[in-house]
């Protein structure tokens, strides 16, 4: 189980992210990770993180997979998985993405659904697939709109029906 204190500590670095150079910040996120013991998803997931957020796609992927892989649950799990897959997508892997997106939506619903759908319309819009894509987007957003939720949402699933249904 990890500390109180030390969700506290890595929560203080993430504030710090815009003030620091980026090899500072990821360095204070590894300093923290390394407290963790050997093989911990929680220590990979904040490696990824770090890496995510500082624009190194292309290192985050294999520690998020290695996050998962640990074992990693809850909220760290899902953001896990979408920060993966728009990761994939920003290295040319948007159909992975797609694949991994879908199978999350269907898996689980929590207060990271809208990042899910998010994440996957840009995916689809990367495997030339707009029309769904902003379905999921125009549908995402209806139930956040103040007027007009049952028209967007009307309109979200129109964009991919078929036109004789």
């Amino acid at each position: 189980m990890i500390e109180t204190d030390w969700e506290e500590r890595v929560a203080r670095v993430w504030t710090t992210i815009d003030d620091l150079d980026e090899t500072d910040f990821r360095d204070r996120i590894e300093q923290l990770a390394a407290e963790l013991p050997e093989g911990s998803g929680i220590a990979a997931f904040e490696r990824a993180c770090s890496f995510d957020s500082t624009g190194h796609s292309d290192v985050a992927v294999p520690l998020h997979r290695q996050a998962l892989e640990a074992g990693v649950t809850g909220l760290r799990r899902r953001r896990s998985v979408i920060q993966m897959s728009s990761s994939l997508r920003n290295v040319g892997r948007a159909q992975e993405s797609v694949e991994l997106l879908t199978a999350e939506l269907a898996a689980t619903s929590d207060d990271l659904d809208d990042a899910v759908r998010a994440t996957l319309a840009l995916a689809l819009t990367d495997v030339g697939r707009e029309r769904e894509a902003v379905s999921i987007a125009v549908g995402a957003l209806a139930k956040h709109l103040p007027r007009y939720q049952r028209s967007m949402a009307n309109y979200a699933r129109l964009l991919v029906e078929p036109e004789d249904a």
